[in-house]
């Protein structure tokens, strides 16, 4: 993955062989992400690298991250559970997200149609994070399949490496397990992950 944020906009992310080719995500909506990138800086946030993508911050807390992908490009926003979202704009990533957290653009010019609105909602994510508001913690706690209990159990470095993983990875894991039906499906599944989980990645993670 990139360390340097210059390389996500002119190479891409570094998480697939794509990287760095004229077939990169971030070749297509090249324009969109640079606007993104200038109006998150507009609004005074600083600019890193997490996870190999840009990521802005407030406070020392993360605000907002940017992704490419084949069909779409997104702002995705930390702490959704707070944004008000009037206009309604956010979209939930996937059906297990507990909370519409991202802009989702199909077009490069829709960053430019929405930037007075994507200022907005940076503008109050940055603000919960300066006045040092987070989300009330809502504690579901997904049962471990007894398989890969077992095969934590079974394999030291496959459970250091699993333990290390954030909340978010590891419940990745168990979602996509437990949504297998047959016991051997999962068994199945635990050892295609293996290199994934050692490399700190989620289950959905290129």
């Amino acid at each position: 993955m990139i360390t340097d944020i210059e390389d996500y906009f002119s190479k891409g992310c570094g998480r697939c062989k794509r990287f760095a080719t004229a077939d990169c995500s971030t070749r297509k909506w090249a324009a969109g992400l640079a606007a993104l990138r200038r109006i998150c800086l507009a609004a005074g946030l600083e600019e890193t690298v997490k996870w190999g993508h840009p990521c802005y911050m407030a406070a020392g807390r993360n605000i907002a991250l940017i992704g490419a992908f084949r069909e779409d490009f997104r702002l995705t926003f930390f702490n959704a559970a707070l944004m008000r979202d009037p206009r309604s704009l956010l979209e939930r990533r996937g059906p297990n997200t507990r909370h519409p957290d991202m802009i989702r653009f199909v077009g490069n010019r829709q960053v430019s149609e929405l930037e007075a609105e994507i200022s907005t909602y940076l503008a109050e994510a940055a603000g919960y994070a300066r006045d040092g508001i987070r989300p009330e913690r809502q504690g579901v706690e997904l049962a471990w399949p007894e398989e890969l209990v077992e095969a934590l159990d079974c394999d030291p470095e496959l459970a250091e490496a699993f333990h290390a993983l954030t909340p978010g990875r590891q419940k990745s894991y168990v979602i996509n397990l437990t949504s297998a039906k047959k016991s051997e499906t999962r068994m199945a599944r635990i050892e295609k992950f293996r290199d994934r989980i050692l490399a700190g990645k989620g289950a959905l993670e290129l």
